[in-house]
């Protein structure tokens, strides 16, 4: 079992994919070529069998520290020995909107100070640790290779330079030794889909690779419109959303990664590496409001392009969630070779709640669009077209028993937060059509909205419990419902609300 837990990782990608970066200077999680494709790298998983690419001292006895240079996703992995002071600097430079099979995984190895020797171990396994690989060595470099996928590792180094003449292959695993004083730089480019063989980068190229990479994420991060004193924490988590979207579609994954624990130990261990419409929703209106208005359009579309691919089809116009590229294939499967974060277990691949009915989605995807529209990015014929149908769907679906948002697979209930955002999704349409002259059928979605009202206060609302709760018939709390209120569905002085938080703070709290 990996030793580092999941919060001794930093997050560095290319707006395709991403990796997570250990404390100790271990690539423990990287998927290739997207954010849904088989692992390369997953010790986070299995630190046996899940394959790693470490960077770290050769002296054992050192201390680290991890952080990000400012306003930017580049992760800084400092380390300190007796003899020196060095650091591993990780980044990813952006792909563009083109789907394409080219990553680089980059790794900067400086001596700060005194002198350290860095221990390169490059041990991969593709396809989950399930297809064995070839590894080729050159002098300029190295290739590991399956019928799937080839990654290349380039060595950035001088002409003259012997520094990384220590290397040895064991059972298709690579181990470089790199002995550096104050004032080097150093490093390796692993790349997949290279158009060539591995060959030697200078460090001028190497360095105006990390310069870009710097320019892209800081030029990104200066339309930010917040100027309040949680800035800086703001933009750090703005980075971390764009970081989550698939730059081709638009589409944002709710995780990275696969098969962490709800609970340590336990079984809830998903797949969340997909854009779930309700996750990606709350994202682009989050990012929205930080001035980032390109992502809230760009999904926009797709959200678009995935109700009009269900046109008239059974089941509703959306699904809850969809492959980065907008395909629905999840079929659910465990990777029983793996012995799971911390033993959790099974490691989950794909999402069996992908088929789930969760009408709460239509709400979201509605009240983010709406949100929108309201700030300049007005919605068009074919995305009008498309909210129509989907609240004509829901004006006929909305009462019916579903999973809910928390995907509970125990079978279907009348869950309030459900209800709740039914009603958000004709509130928001009926507004936007009003404020925009649009036709729609507004007497029959008034008629829905309000019908969803009248049952929510009166079969959502517990007088025992003195609390809304969380499906029909039930006394359990929800903290799903804590959006009542700011939904604009109650008003936060109306006594039935401030009974509901005093039961929340005395339970949930």
């Amino acid at each position: 079992m990996t030793e580092a837990s999941i919060a001794d990782h930093g997050l560095i990608g290319d707006l395709q994919t991403a990796a997570l970066v250990s404390t100790d200077g271990s690539v423990d999680w990287f998927c290739c070529p997207r954010f849904d494709s088989p692992s390369v790298f997953g010790a986070l998983l299995d630190d046996e069998r899940g394959g790693h690419f470490r960077v770290r001292p050769a002296d054992r006895a050192y201390t680290t520290k991890q952080m990000y240079i400012p306003d930017t996703a580049i992760l800084v992995t400092r380390f300190s020995t007796e003899a020196g002071a060095g650091e591993v600097v990780d980044f990813m430079p952006p792909t563009g909107r083109e789907a394409t099979g080219n990553h680089r995984l980059v790794r900067m190895l400086r001596c700060v100070r005194g002198s350290m020797t860095f221990e390169v171990d490059i041990a991969p396994r593709f396809d989950y640790g399930r297809r064995a690989h070839r590894t080729e060595l050159t002098a300029q470099g190295a290739v590991f290779s399956t019928e799937a996928l080839t990654l290349t590792l380039h060595p950035v180094r001088e002409p003259d330079d012997a520094r990384l003449a220590h290397v040895r292959v064991d059972e298709g695993d690579l181990r470089v030794t790199v002995e550096l004083a104050a004032g080097d730089v150093r490093g390796v480019v692993l790349e997949s889909g290279a158009a060539g063989p591995p060959r030697e980068i200078r460090v001028a190229e190497f360095e105006r690779l990390f310069d870009d990479t710097v320019a892209f994420w800081r030029s990104w991060l200066s339309r930010c419109t917040y100027s309040g004193r949680w800035r800086e924490t703001l933009e750090r988590s703005a980075i971390t959303l764009k970081l989550m979207t698939y730059a081709p579609s638009g589409g944002l994954v709710a995780a990275p990664t696969t098969g962490l624990p709800e609970q340590v130990g336990g079984e809830r261990n998903w797949d969340y590496r997909y854009t779930w419409v309700r996750d990606a929703s709350f994202s682009v209106y989050a990012l929205l409001r930080l001035g980032f208005v390109e992502e809230s359009a760009q999904f926009s579309l797709w959200l678009r392009d995935r109700v009009e691919e269900r046109a008239g089809g059974e089941g509703g116009p959306l699904n809850i969630m969809y492959r980065v590229d907008g395909s629905s294939d999840l079929k659910e499967d465990s990777l029983e070779h793996w012995s799971g974060y911390r033993g959790s277990r099974p490691v989950r691949v794909g999402n069996g709640a992908a088929d789930q009915l969760q009408l709460d989605i239509y709400g979201e995807a509605a009240d983010s669009i709406f949100f929108a529209d309201a700030r300049g990015l007005q919605v068009g014929h074919r995305g009008w077209s498309a909210i129509r149908e989907l609240l004509d769907w829901l004006a006929a679906h909305w009462d019916q028993p579903e999973e809910g948002i928390w995907e509970t697979r125990g079978g279907r209930q009348d869950f309030t937060y459900g209800r709740l955002m039914c009603w958000v999704a004709f509130d928001r349409g009926i507004r936007m059509a009003a404020a925009r002259g649009r036709p729609a059928a507004v007497e029959t979605w008034t008629a829905a909205r309000d019908a969803i009202y009248e049952q929510i206060m009166e079969k959502g609302w517990d007088a025992e419990r003195g609390a809304f709760v969380q499906h029909y018939g039930s006394s359990v709390l929800d903290s799903s419902l804590l959006r009542m209120s700011s939904v604009g569905f109650i008003s936060p002085y109306d006594p039935m609300w401030a009974s509901t938080l005093r039961a929340m703070d005395a339970e949930l709290v």
